[in-house]
């Protein structure tokens, strides 16, 4: 299952975000609001449990988020959508995932791997700002599953037919909530009209 998240604020972020002349101190608060938009609309059905809580007039009832959350940021882009998810889940724990993509044939390759003890009520909250070939987003859902995690919500901020393609037929249970589907991938598997290298453009590495 695939949802655009067509909020016109998230859009309006994103056609500043894809601009050329887009500076990496604006582009890095860019992707941070945008991530708010799409954990709103990724985590609205998560499990609560009811709380009483005592108010300057009285008592209220009130809920509490339930179960293990974990954040787990694809490196190194996906680090720009970490901070704004702790923020929205100070309680969560968080891991990181390592894969760079072989320029020659586009295909992931493993580099580093850090995650926190898996518990059977865990939601992994898995963060990359591009959906292009799908191969560093399936790799990483592999690496999730091997470890134990039962349920793993994928956030982006681009994806294209190709990349939700193959998450979709590898993947079914994997839910992903992105702000764009764009048209195609070229032939140097980027995403077009896309936005570039969105790692480069978080860490003004161009």
């Amino acid at each position: 299952m695939h949802a655009v998240v067509r909020h016109p604020l998230l859009q309006h972020r994103l056609a500043i975000l894809r601009a050329t002349k887009t500076a990496p101190k604006l582009f890095r608060e860019l992707v941070r609001e945008m991530t708010f938009f799409l954990a709103y609309e990724a985590l609205r059905d998560l499990p609560t449990v009811p709380v009483a809580v005592r108010t300057p007039m009285g008592d209220a009832d009130g809920v509490k988020v339930a179960g293990h959350l974990v954040v787990a940021p694809i490196l190194r882009a996906g680090m720009g959508m970490l901070e704004p998810m702790l923020e929205i889940l100070p309680y969560a724990t968080a891991g990181v995932i390592g894969t760079r993509r072989d320029e020659t044939t586009a295909e992931p390759i493993p580099y580093y791997l850090n995650l926190p003890r898996p518990f059977p009520d865990s939601l992994v909250v898995l963060l990359d700002p591009m959906l292009a070939t799908g191969g560093s987003v399936c790799d990483a859902i592999v690496t999730l599953k091997k470890h134990g995690f039962p349920r793993i919500v994928f956030l982006n901020l681009i994806s294209c037919p190709e990349g939700i393609a193959r998450l979709e037929r590898e993947h079914p249970d994997v839910p992903v909530y992105t702000a764009a589907i764009d048209d195609h991938l070229d032939a140097r598997h980027y995403i077009v009209p896309g936005l570039g290298d969105a790692g480069d453009r978080l860490f003004g590495t161009l």
